[in-house]
């Protein structure tokens, strides 16, 4: 299994040669030098991830970006002012020196500046960047703590830098220009409000398929083994599996907790950045359980409850 530690140094040394777990603010990452299409074809085989998803480069300093990016649109740099270190990826044209397989084949690679401690160090500590999806088999709920990375990669992957439980909770936000427009390809960490305190009104083209123009697009994703069924109140999942062994997880902490389920909630209150934060970590408890199925239900349409139901939607039985 993976050595589980806080050595910088250590994951440092790994980096050159393999892949290490590294924590964020959003979940944890599989990262791999980004230059090195050896290294990042070893981030597709671990996951079992389909090459037509891209990843996205980390990097330590706004001004590392240039490396690896052709241009910097100006409506981009005011977000990238405001928000790195922080939840926010950026959608740029990439420079020739990005494999083709860390962007899929697409001219745009999606860029980050991560504001976790740790791996602000690490970063700062190599002369390369970091390609670094989520640290778990692709489509599976991600990885909010380095024992989440443990159980599901532990036996594939030399070194986990363990930064503690990560303070959002889901992905960030991806951000790209369509012209003269401002697009969020995948609803984050950051929510809808925020960039549009900062640049205005944006468009929103979240969406599926099989062909993503960005991390995070697939039609299924963030899925756990066990079935899972949303609905707009936890009242209708009860009425329609309240036969079966269910597990229930509730946005907010009910009033009255069904005694035949084992009962799961996000946030004590209609928190949103709470209920991101506890969202996977829940999510994987459930999927624990031995219940045969998960019922959940919406989080309040605002903030980041936007993000929370796209990541439900994703994750729940078509």
């Amino acid at each position: 299994m993976a050595t589980i530690g806080k050595s910088i140094d250590e994951a440092a040394a790994w980096l050159q040669t393999d892949l290490v777990a590294i924590p964020t603010e959003t979940v944890y990452g599989l990262a791999a030098n980004a230059f090195s299409e050896k290294l990042v074809l070893q981030i597709f085989e671990v996951k079992n991830r389909p090459s037509f998803d891209p990843l996205i480069v980390h990097v330590a300093q706004l001004d590392r970006i240039s490396e690896i990016c052709s241009s910097f649109p100006e409506p981009l740099k005011t977000l990238a002012d405001a928000i790195w270190p922080g939840p926010l990826t950026l959608l740029l044209p990439k420079r020739k020196n990005v494999p083709d397989l860390v962007t899929s084949g697409l001219n745009t690679v999606g860029v980050r500046i991560p504001s976790h401690p740790l791996t602000q160090r690490l970063l700062n500590a190599l002369d390369f960047p970091l390609a670094a999806p989520s640290a778990n088999p692709f489509g599976y709920i991600s990885p909010t703590k380095a024992e989440h990375v443990q159980q599901q990669l532990g036996d594939k992957i030399p070194y986990i830098l363990d930064g503690g439980n990560c303070e959002v909770g889901i992905e960030s936000t991806i951000v790209g220009m369509e012209g003269n427009y401002i697009c969020v390809y995948r609803l984050g960490g950051l929510s809808i409000k925020e960039l549009e305190s900062l640049v205005g009104k944006v468009k929103v083209k979240v969406m599926g398929g099989s062909n993503p123009q960005a991390p995070g697009m697939l039609d299924v994703h963030y899925a756990p083994r066990k079935p899972l069924f949303v609905f707009d109140h936890i009242d209708e999942g009860l009425t329609k599996f309240g036969h079966k062994k269910i597990a229930v997880v509730f946005a907010q902490k009910p009033d009255v907790v069904p005694e035949f389920a084992q009962v799961f909630w996000l946030s004590e209150t209609s928190n949103t950045r709470k209920m991101a934060q506890q969202l996977f970590h829940i999510l994987r408890q459930a999927d624990q359980s031995d219940a045969d199925l998960i019922i959940t239900e919406y989080a309040p349409n605002e903030g980041l409850g936007l993000a929370i139901n796209d990541r439900l939607k994703r994750a729940s039985v078509k």
